[in-house]
């Protein structure tokens, strides 16, 4: 439950950011589909290199 709200708060946050940066509505679409996988990215890098 509590690695829900972390993820939850890695996807807002990568959403502002994504926001922020990006230009035009492809770019602001393309800013909401990273913000939902880019902490999943994240954690995925992580683990690899812990291995």
């Amino acid at each position: 439950m509590q690695s829900g709200a972390i993820y939850t708060l890695g996807m807002l946050g990568a959403w502002v950011w994504f926001w922020q940066q990006s230009d035009g509505f492809w770019g602001h679409l393309w800013a909401l589909v990273e913000g939902v996988f880019w902490p999943a990215f994240m954690v995925y890098q992580g683990f690899s290199a812990l291995y």
